[in-house]
């Protein structure tokens, strides 16, 4: 025999011991049990890592796309030169855009009480730079918060709850606040809008924040050319912090630095908490269908004890025979890997449509806008989780075959031919 086939026997002698019907058929439930459990933990792992890597696209590309990257604020009083910052900021390498900004808090009145509600100002000739917000509202209404007028863009949840229609007028209450520096706050004053339409986003953002024109805000709060603050948008998020201390630093104002991971790196957390809890326990299950593996090795060890006997007599290694149940148990792992990664990536690929087809014949809403900041079930299949996914199974089901198949190499063929 040469060594090119004496090499190649153990795994040929595996794919037999794995195809040949067992003696016990409960060996073979086991087995299937093994396999089945490897394919579902992989699938659904895969379809697991997927959707949180799609929440994590839209909160990037969706979420943050309004919500400003970071944000330079007058500390008790307005910022004065806000043209001097965002000239400061566009120095700034990584920092792709600057606005100035007006925010008012007030109550807006609806019926059975009042409504918490920001007000944020913009000027639309320079918010594209650092927001999205113009996609996701109507031409008009962005048109009209253009112009210095009393216009006021609402969320449409925020819409519904004050039962507001465009056109209709909206009284939004404020503190005077013209002498706070001595202490002594004015009369509560109220300023008067027209609902020139509405955004849609989800979430809490879309209750609580509208937007109208910053030249009419500073008219109406009489804060001449002076803003609330500054907002800026950054080409890598995750470095928002720093850029806006880098920003803020060299400003002679006093100014509060805030950030999204600030206010809604809450978000972001939520996300790599669930995905780290889900790849715990789902791993957690493969190592268990792995494990079953091992019940299958042992029995199949004993089942062919006699062949394993008659294996040695012919000259067969104890290596060998190590070698061969390796073999038998990693087909299983082997098989439901293909299976949980063809069974995961197609599902993943489509979860988006699937989940909707579920809610459309459940008649049920798997997410609600107005609790998430989206309404839709989003995925993202990256090459490289599959690859991790399957790799982590492979090592599993193999690492699971070592005992019982060195416990096979030990079987003495003398006693084991006597007893057969």
């Amino acid at each position: 025999m040469s060594s090119r086939a004496g090499s190649a026997l153990p795994l040929w002698l595996g794919f037999r011991f794995y195809r040949a019907r067992q003696s016990n058929s409960f060996i073979s439930f086991i087995s299937f049990a093994s396999t089945a459990g490897i394919a579902l933990g992989v699938a659904v792992l895969i379809i697991v890592l997927s959707a949180m890597n799609g929440f994590e696209r839209e909160l990037r590309e969706r979420f943050l796309d309004v919500v400003p990257h970071a944000e330079l604020v007058g500390v008790n009083e307005p910022v004065h030169s806000w043209q001097t910052m965002v000239a400061d900021a566009s120095k700034i390498p990584g920092i792709r855009g600057a606005a100035p900004f007006i925010r008012l808090q007030g109550l807006a009145q609806r019926q059975g009480g009042f409504q918490g509600l920001s007000l944020v100002g913009i000027d639309t000739s320079l918010e594209g730079q650092v927001s999205g917000i113009e996609h996701y509202m109507p031409a008009d209404a962005w048109q009209a918060l253009g112009q210095d007028e009393n216009a006021i863009v609402l969320g449409q949840s925020l819409m519904d709850k004050l039962g507001l229609n465009e056109g209709d007028a909206l009284v939004l209450f404020v503190p005077d606040l013209s002498g706070r520096q001595s202490g002594k706050l004015g009369a509560t004053r109220s300023h008067r809008f027209v609902v020139r339409g509405s955004y849609q986003l989800g979430g809490e953002l879309e209750l609580v924040t509208a937007y109208a024109s910053m030249a009419h805000l500073a008219r109406v709060l009489e804060m001449g050319e002076d803003v609330s603050g500054v907002r800026i948008a950054v080409d890598d998020v995750f470095r928002a912090p720093k850029l806006i201390r880098e920003l803020g630093f060299t400003q002679t104002q006093y100014l509060y630095m805030s950030d999204w991971t600030r206010t809604q790196g809450h978000l972001y957390q939520d996300i790599q908490l669930v995905r780290t809890l889900m790849y715990l326990v789902l791993a957690l299950v493969i190592a268990v269908a792995c494990f079953n593996i091992v019940s299958t090795l042992v029995m199949a060890v004993r089942d062919k004890t006699s062949e394993i006997a008659i294996l040695m007599t012919m000259g067969l290694r104890r290596s060998a025979i190590v070698l061969v149940f390796m073999v038998h148990g990693a087909i299983s792992g082997l098989l439901g890997t293909l299976l949980g990664v063809s069974a995961g990536v197609l599902v993943a690929l489509n979860l988006s449509g699937l989940a909707r087809a579920a809610e459309s014949a459940l008649g049920i809403q798997l997410l609600s806008s107005d609790v998430y900041f989206i309404d839709f079930l989003p995925s993202e299949l990256h090459g490289q989780d599959v690859a991790v996914v399957a790799v982590m199974a492979l090592v599993m089901s193999l690492l699971a075959t070592l005992y019982p198949a060195y416990k096979a190499s030990l079987t003495e063929p003398a006693p084991a031919l006597a007893g057969r």
